[in-house]
């Protein structure tokens, strides 16, 4: 009986000993816990606040030079660059007040390892839950909810700090 239960003590303390050099999730994800995403999160969370706040210029400062965005449409027409992007930012923060943004993180996957260079990609996936105030035809306030499913682009740049390149 003795010799089981060190057994099943020792089988315990290996797994625990392997599980801790993992460096494990990141608290509420299901993301790995590295420096590298926990940069990319920290960047998405700027943003995110930015977006509550509705501040237009310090999104246009996330945003890589070679900014893109097909608006998830077939439709070219609604496409836009980095030129075009604060245009819009302005546009849909003028006809909201009274933003909420939360996102879920789901996944992270980025095109190097290990430490982050320049041209290095991350993909964020993320669940965002949104609620926001406008002005109806009639003049009327209508708060609007939203849930949608987003990914985001960020890229390393030269400068050392994630930019977007997609998504925002």
């Amino acid at each position: 009986m003795r010799l089981t239960s060190f057994v099943i003590a020792a089988a315990v303390a290996a797994t625990a000993a392997a599980c801790a050099g993992r460096g494990g999730q990141i608290p509420g994800t299901k993301i790995s816990d590295d420096k590298a995403n926990r940069g990319i999160i920290e960047t998405v969370e700027k943003y995110r606040i930015a977006v509550e706040k509705a501040d237009a210029e310090a999104l246009f400062l996330m945003a890589s030079p070679s900014y893109r965005e097909d608006s998830g449409t077939p439709v070219g027409s609604d496409d836009y660059g980095y030129e075009g992007l604060k245009d819009i930012l302005v546009g849909r923060f003028q006809m909201a007040r009274d933003i909420r943004y939360a996102m879920k993180y789901v996944s992270i996957k980025r095109t190097c390892t290990g430490e982050p260079e320049p041209g290095c990609r991350a993909h964020v996936e993320v669940l965002v839950d949104a609620s926001f105030t406008i002005v109806d035809a009639r003049g009327q306030d209508r708060r609007t909810d939203k849930r949608d499913q987003n990914e985001l682009v960020l890229e390393w740049d030269q400068t050392g700090a994630w930019k977007f390149v997609s998504g925002m």
